[in-house]
């Protein structure tokens, strides 16, 4: 996580940020490996980071989706019973 709190996703805290920071910073991720203009060590920083923020992303939903089909799975046996 970023010690600047300037920088996109940067927190007071080392807390992980929500599922729309880590998506609101991939995407500024992709847009300047897009853009380039940077050095390899930078563009390998950031390809680091972008991989680090879609893994993120992906545990985030992947949750919502466990959540949803417990919810979903509770309501059946509810119907059924």
């Amino acid at each position: 996580m970023s010690t600047d709190p300037t920088e996109p996703g940067a927190t007071d805290d080392e807390s992980p940020p929500s599922y729309e920071q880590a998506r609101a910073e991939l995407v500024e991720v992709v847009q300047q490996l897009e853009t380039g203009g940077t050095t390899l060590e930078e563009s390998l920083a950031l390809w680091e980071r972008g991989e680090a923020l879609a893994t993120l992303c992906q545990q985030w939903l992947d949750g919502a989706r466990e959540r949803l089909d417990a919810v979903i799975e509770a309501d059946r046996e509810t119907d059924d019973g």
